[in-house]
């Protein structure tokens, strides 16, 4: 519903950037003024700018993959527009207040030209730069040390990766990508740290391909998984979910999916692997879902474990550390925050999690927090990365 209550907002940001573009368009060439002209150019913009609401509306078909594909690119973009103009404005503001040599060239029509063409190179900039960095996936190396024996090994090879948001910006060539990244690392052990889905199973690209692709993960463990906030049948619109008659829907072909992709789903319990560790995957703190109806604290999930074994767990959201610490885990693997995902969301994301990406010890315990592999709204990714973390955890000695 956050939605419907930023609506009014967003197309008053759009209507101000509409005028300034066609403002500026006038003091470029003349030729801008025609009336046919700027009917075309206003009917694209305005196409961009309902693009999503268009995908949002239309039936499940190819038609809405392309409408929802290019809305995702479009928040991205303009994001970066709003960001560079409202900047530009403010100074040009502050500059109109203060006396300095040859004031009048910065505001005669050439100097309108030349800011609106270096704002439209950064907004260019941001743009290209934003897409790359959401389709370029990098590995994050960690160290861990657990002071306990986990069977006859010294060293377990973990690979973390969390929030592919499968659908509309997300497919089989990125997870074709990550899963070589992952191969690469040469893993004991694969977690992934929920929202694999981005709420919608029909924006799966091609389910059968995407199943054949996580089907290729190396691991001489498995792959384990739990499930996120958007692990769960809703609409969504630029981000934002509308749930079904006010319920969260689980969706089983989305089971179905894990299952065929030899991925092992933990719904809030915990695996002995090896007869060595244990590995607990804990139900979303947000949408516990499918006959959960409150997640177990973390006293309660180490409570039938041998704790001279070391204890993972993996969760969505990097809550609850504390008392994870306290109970006795050892590692803590989590998602969900992006690291913001997009400039200045990167700086903003601190103020929201203890640990919002990276590494945190936590007294005995380690939490570490990826960014994720995939994006989530804006198909853009600025001052974050796309990453899988390999984890590399040193054990005592038998």
């Amino acid at each position: 519903m956050i939605a419907l209550y930023l609506a009014p907002l967003y197309l008053l940001l759009c209507g101000y950037i509409l005028w300034r573009m066609l403002h500026w368009l006038a003091a470029c060439h003349d030729v801008t003024k025609n009336f046919f002209l700027r009917g075309l150019l206003v009917t694209v913009y305005v196409f961009l700018a309902l693009s999503l609401l268009f995908g949002f509306l239309v039936p499940p078909s190819m038609l809405q993959r392309v409408l929802k594909g290019i809305g995702n690119y479009w928040l991205g973009v303009l994001l970066y527009i709003l960001l560079t103009v409202l900047v530009a404005d403010l100074i040009r503001l502050i500059l109109k207040h203060v006396s300095f040599p040859k004031k009048e060239r910065l505001f005669s029509r050439k100097g309108h030209v030349i800011v609106g063409s270096i704002c439209l190179a950064v907004i260019l900039a941001f743009s290209a730069a934003g897409i790359y960095g959401a389709r370029h996936i990098v590995t994050t190396d960690y160290q861990v040390k657990i002071s306990k024996k986990a069977g006859n090994r010294k060293e377990l090879n973990l690979v973390l990766v969390a929030d592919f948001h499968l659908g509309y910006s997300i497919g089989s060539s990125h997870m074709q990508r990550m899963v070589e990244k992952i191969n690469a690392s040469k893993p004991d052990l694969v977690v992934i740290a929920g929202d694999i889905f981005d709420n919608e199973y029909e924006a799966l690209d091609n389910p059968e391909r995407l199943e054949k692709i996580l089907r290729s993960i190396k691991s001489r463990y498995g792959v384990y998984a739990c499930y996120g906030n958007h692990d769960i049948q809703e609409k969504i619109l630029a981000g934002f979910t509308f749930p079904r008659k006010g319920k969260k829907m689980s969706d089983p072909r989305m089971d179905t999916f894990l299952e065929k992709s030899n991925i092992h789903l933990l719904r809030d319990e915990a695996v002995e692997i090896d007869n060595a560790f244990y590995l607990f995957g804990r139900a979303d703190y947000e949408r516990p879902g499918r006959g959960i109806r409150k997640r177990k604290l973390p006293k309660e999930l180490v409570k039938e474990m041998d704790q001279k074994k070391p204890i993972l767990v993996v969760d969505h959201e990097p809550r609850e550390l504390k008392e994870l610490a306290d109970a006795g885990v050892d590692l803590d693997l989590c998602g969900h925050t992006h690291d913001g995902q997009t400039f200045p969301g990167n700086f903003t994301i601190k103020l929201m999690w203890e640990n919002p990406c990276g590494l945190l010890s936590k007294d005995n315990m380690t939490n570490i927090t990826t960014s994720g592999a995939g994006v989530w709204g804006p198909a853009m990714r600025i001052g974050t990365d796309s990453e899988i973390c390999s984890i590399n955890i040193q054990l005592k000695k038998a």
